[in-house]
């Protein structure tokens, strides 16, 4: 009887432990993706929205990777701007303003093309 005790006890911290980490990666897990601005693919939302733009554009990762993302903005952004966004496992948690020359060399490739 203790033995089995023991044993649901085990289990049950494995398992807290496991989701505490699971959420924890949900948070903290980072992807960086590059893009540059194209206007015609953002989408004008509702006035009653915070977030007044949609943008739905193809994103490149330090490799080179192509991935489509959506993001949302306050503002229209600056046609041919280039962002560095960051990515965590529910979408975009922020972007910024880089330069081209910011760019990972595999990312200036596919943006040139």
């Amino acid at each position: 009887m203790k033995g089995k005790v023991f044993v649901v006890i085990g289990f049950t911290i494995i398992v807290i432990c496991c989701v505490i980490a699971g959420l924890y990666r949900l948070e903290n897990y980072e992807e960086v993706y590059f893009t540059k601005i194209d206007n015609t693919k953002a989408e004008k939302l509702p006035a009653s929205d915070d977030m007044k733009y949609e943008y739905t554009l193809d994103c490149y990762n330090k490799k080179g990777k192509k991935k489509q993302l959506k993001f949302k903005t306050s503002r229209e952004l600056k046609e041919d701007a280039y962002l560095l966004l960051e990515v965590r496992s529910l979408g975009v948690h922020k972007w910024e303003e880089v330069t081209y020359n910011d760019l990972p060399q595999a990312v200036q490739e596919k943006i040139d093309s």
